[in-house]
């Protein structure tokens, strides 16, 4: 669709706050250490997997309510909120080095997490459409993804150099109080840049439709219903969670993986460099994946999974090379199931069916948590790298072969389901 030369500003606004708001919510320079500042407090992997299940239940029991309030009431006063809570989680961390205290900053930082969940994109997308732009949704996306990576990448070299500066590695003292100093303000400058979201609340969800009409129980009904009841849009959230939820928590467990490689804890961050590169260059490449079949779509999953396993298992610092490639492909491949999801929702709780997609991947990322402790506790975190690698190359095939069975000529008799072509937009996935 054809962006008309006035409304070029407003794409441009939406854009450039989305990717200033993805590059300081990620900017965080706990994010390459708090995994290593949990196992200097003492705590296990055992332990540390319990912190990461309590962070995804907390986001579990506010993903669904907190996404039908976005439809409700305003979708950028969640987005300011989402940071601010964040940050006092990470205040808590710091001040209290504990497994209560840390459990405490996961619950407020999954609180912060449901918050932003389905808003954020739920926003962007009503924003561009009524733009005339939402063509360029995946591309978009992809860029803001990117800016998080650049965000979190810009941070790991700052962290080293904080850490070593401070004191590392006492624990209630020394690097680990500065670099939560620095995360806390990178979440105040967010909450700020979230101010600038525009945000029209009357065109998204078709021709006549009003969402300020509907408050949060109908919207909360309208989104559940939309994702229960349309094949192509339930297709779609299932997707999401399939492709974002592996990776997901291996991205947690990706400092212990880089320190069993023999490096030690101030190199690590740098190391960890090399994978936010690959991730950063799979958001890019969404323009290009928008152009993948299903079989293309299928391969770019079988491409990370073994690139994961074997970049793992080499238990060499090098083997992050193929671990950085996985990563890529992973990204590229949420970013177009994304798009795929955001194409195909039609009704007025854009958030909500957005969030729902965000609580089936919180709920598989915890089933994943739990796996890797226990194979990471028998086997080691390689072992479990490669473990959580292979679910990828069953949704592969299981895309092939729904491809297939579609693909079958129908009787004469037998029409075809409701929804189940996607719209021109959508990836092929």
């Amino acid at each position: 669709m054809t962006i008309t030369t006035t409304r070029v500003p407003g794409v441009r606004r939406v854009t450039a706050t989305l990717y200033g708001y993805a590059f300081l919510t990620d900017f965080v320079l706990l994010y390459p250490v708090y995994v290593l500042l949990f196992a200097d407090a003492g705590l296990s992997v055992g332990q540390i997997s319990s912190l990461f299940v309590i962070w995804s239940a907390s986001a579990i029991l506010l993903e669904v309510p907190s996404g039908a309030w976005a439809d409700a009431v305003s979708r950028r006063l969640l987005l300011c909120l989402a940071p601010l809570v964040t940050a006092a989680g990470f205040a808590v961390w710091v001040l209290l080095p504990s497994y209560p205290a840390f459990a405490l900053g996961f619950l407020l930082w999954g609180a912060g997490a449901a918050l932003g969940s389905g808003a954020l994109e739920a926003l962007v997308f009503t924003e561009l459409d009524r733009l005339g732009a939402a063509g360029r949704y995946a591309r978009v996306m992809g860029r803001a993804r990117t800016a998080g990576v650049v965000g979190a990448a810009a941070s790991a070299p700052l962290a080293a150099p904080v850490l070593a500066a401070g004191g590392y590695p006492a624990v209630a003292a020394g690097g680990y109080p500065a670099v939560a100093a620095g995360s806390i303000l990178a979440c105040l400058l967010a909450a700020a840049v979230a101010t600038r979201f525009p945000e029209h609340r009357d065109t998204d969800g078709g021709a006549g439709s009003d969402e300020d009409d509907l408050g949060w129980a109908a919207s909360l009904r309208a989104g559940l219903a939309e994702a229960r009841t349309v094949p192509t849009v339930r297709a779609a959230v299932l997707l999401v969670a399939a492709v974002a939820a592996g990776w997901g928590a291996l991205d947690e467990y990706t400092p212990l993986l880089a320190r069993d490689t023999g490096l030690d804890t101030a190199t690590v961050p740098l190391l960890l460099l090399l994978v936010w590169v690959g991730t950063t260059a799979g958001g890019l490449l969404a323009p290009a994946g928008e152009r993948l079949t299903t079989r293309g779509y299928a391969a770019l999953l079988c491409l990370g999974a073994l690139t994961l396993a074997g970049g793992a298992l080499t238990g060499h610092p090098a083997g992050f090379v193929l671990v950085a490639v996985a990563f890529g492909a992973f990204q590229l491949a949420t970013v177009l199931a994304d798009a795929r999801l955001q194409a195909r929702i039609s009704g007025p709780s854009r958030a909500t069916v957005t969030s729902l997609a965000g609580l089936a991947t919180d709920v598989t990322i915890i089933a994943v948590y739990a796996g890797y402790g226990l194979v990471a506790s028998g086997a080691g975190n390689a072992v479990a790298f490669a473990a959580v690698a292979v679910p990828y190359l069953g949704v592969a095939l299981l895309l092939i072969g729904r491809r297939r069975n579609r693909s079958r000529p129908r009787p004469a008799a037998e029409p075809a389901a409701v929804g189940d072509t996607a719209p021109a937009t959508a990836p092929p996935a």
